[in-house]
């Protein structure tokens, strides 16, 4: 027992206070900026229900997402690993899935903590966003589904919210428009060239036709593409039935809320794992009329009430069921706030970054840093606040030393189980180096070294913003990784997070003295993580993002089939 308690302490305090397989509810909100809630800083949105759940536990202040997109930083999540391991990245321009019928997804040989909850008796949910997939050959095969992944139960969007699931919220899909009209104008002044300087012989009237149809169908087709998308994309599903096409949003939060706690009724007597994975505070956004209100936020402050509201009436569910006490409950956000984000009207529909620079789709620490709060009674300490480097992917490992259950050993993880550090037995992070990615590329490196409160971060290349000064990409909508979008840095922009959070002011050879051995080590670091990593096919290929109508989400069935 004197072995195991000094070797694993996390595990036999928590067999000796509970005795028994915890609960464990995770809680995801989409595009959540750091600086959006109470606990954090925030003064102007009230979040009581958030605040009240981080005084109940522990909060982390360098939580990390492994990602800066939704559906690699999804896919690190529940996978514990790198998403590049995986082949959730992108090779180009687009870095998460935009299509329900696209082919990619969430390979069936990845083990997610819903699979190693399920090998250990759990029953579990996933209520809302997935976004990892959903078809591989035919519509209907739900390759990618999360009953595949270890999910008993699924209430939610097999794809993300868009601004075309709401009407009168523009497109996600506007920019696409103008390349539309560059290739019927082409077609249009080509086969008029066609028509005056080709001899009849050469067939000119017949190229020139020809070039007219092919502009007119571009045109053609983008614009009912453009009219239906919100039909094609925006589809509520119950395991494997379509239930709801377009899907009704303005009520939707409170619907998976109640969804969420029929399941938490239905398993009270046995262990379960719910992920209920929010689609606020994503654009289009939305709130239930009831809880709309003037605030100086707007309907983005009032959807981030709601999330506040439905995570406040889950934690009192879990209170009435008298299951409070052995359940783990942990909340965070998939990346930081999407700061691209302003309505047609000019009204700002994205959250605060707090100190932190830029936003989602970067490495910036806006991007990546996000809220991290866990609360178990009776093992997790009250009002603590961890200030070392964590990550998403430390999810993994600690569920499943909580759970009892077995860690994969036929495969590199890459997080760290948090318990030491949550109950205060480490004091340090296991997180040495950490690597960010974008898309596929290496952007960013982190270096906690050993006895030393500095964190180190270098960039390899860095967005450039738009417009000049700023701290996005409002011509693109985000912020792209390759050229002529990304100023690449040789030597690398270097920062200590400890002295300078907000990435301000890059240090060199000149100003930092100890430059020269941070870049050796960080370089070495890569070349070892690098090593380590093993050939997967790539999920986010062209030919796997790209729409495949044989792949499209099947009819709605009649009626909702709620509980």
């Amino acid at each position: 027992l004197l072995l195991l308690y000094y070797y694993y302490p996390s595990y036999l305090l928590y067999f000796v206070y509970v005795r028994e397989k915890p609960n464990i509810v995770l809680m995801m909100v989409d595009d959540l900026g750091i600086g959006d809630l109470g606990c954090y800083g925030n003064n102007t949105i009230s979040t009581p229900y958030i605040d009240r759940l981080a005084q109940m536990g522990v909060r982390l202040t360098q939580h990390l997402a492994a990602a800066p997109l939704c559906t690699p930083s999804r896919a690190a999540f529940l996978t514990g690993r790198y998403p590049v391991r995986s082949g959730m990245v992108g090779l180009g321009r687009v870095g998460a899935y935009i299509f329900s019928a696209s082919s990619g997804g969430l390979p069936s040989n990845e083990v997610t903590f819903a699979k190693l909850a399920q090998g250990q008796g759990y029953n579990t949910a996933l209520i809302g966003k997935w976004h990892l997939g959903l078809n591989c050959e035919r519509a209907g095969d739900h390759c990618h589904h999360p009953a595949n992944h270890g999910f008993d139960l699924f209430y939610g969007t097999p794809m993300t919210h868009l601004r075309d699931c709401i009407a009168g919220h523009g497109s996600v899909f506007a920019q696409v428009w103008p390349y539309v009209r560059y290739v019927v104008a082409a077609s249009f002044w080509t086969a008029v060239l066609c028509f005056a300087c080709l001899p009849t012989p050469f067939g000119g009237w017949r190229v020139g036709l020809g070039l007219l149809l092919i502009g007119a169908a571009a045109a053609g087709l983008y614009l009912v593409f453009d009219h239906l998308i919100g039909a094609l994309n925006c589809v509520l599903m119950r395991d494997q039935q379509v239930v709801e096409k377009p899907y009704v949003s303005e009520d939707l939060t409170a619907r998976m809320t109640w969804e969420a706690v029929d399941f938490m009724e239905r398993n009270s007597g046995k262990p379960f794992l719910l992920f209920l994975s929010f689609l606020q505070v994503h654009t289009a956004l939305f709130a239930t009329p009831t809880l709309r209100e003037s605030g100086p936020h707007g309907i983005y402050g009032d959807a981030v009430r709601e999330v506040d509201w439905a995570v406040g009436f889950v934690v009192d569910t879990l209170e009435r069921l008298n299951l409070r006490g052995n359940t783990l409950v942990y909340l965070t956000s998939d990346q930081g706030a999407h700061l691209e984000e302003v309505s047609d009207q000019g009204e700002v529909h994205h959250g605060s970054n707090g100190v932190y620079k830029a936003g989602k789709s970067t490495n910036w620490e806006g991007g990546i840093r996000v809220p991290g709060i866990l609360s178990l009674p009776g093992l997790l300490p009250r009002g603590r606040v961890v200030d070392q480097p964590t990550s998403h992917m430390d999810l993994l490992p600690t569920l499943t030393a909580l759970m009892g259950a077995p860690l994969p050993h036929d495969r590199q993880l890459d997080g760290h189980d948090l318990m030491p550090l949550l109950l205060g037995r480490a004091t340090r992070s296991s997180h040495e180096f950490l690597f960010h990615y974008c898309n596929a590329h290496l952007n960013a490196v982190r270096w906690h070294p050993p006895n030393s409160d500095a964190a180190w971060k270098a960039f390899y290349f860095t967005p450039v913003f738009t417009p000049p000064g700023g701290e996005s990409c409002t011509d693109t909508l985000v912020c792209l990784c390759h050229a002529p979008y990304v100023t690449h840095h040789d030597p690398p922009l270097l920062y200590d997070l400890s002295r300078d959070p907000s990435e301000a002011t890059p240090l060199t050879p000149t100003t930092e003295p100890r430059f020269a051995v941070v870049m050796a080590a960080m370089a070495a670091a890569v070349e070892r993580h690098l090593a380590s990593l093993e050939p997967a096919d790539n999920q986010m290929a062209l030919g796997h993002v790209l729409w495949k109508p044989w792949l499209q989400v099947g009819e709605r069935v009649n009626g909702d089939m709620s509980g």
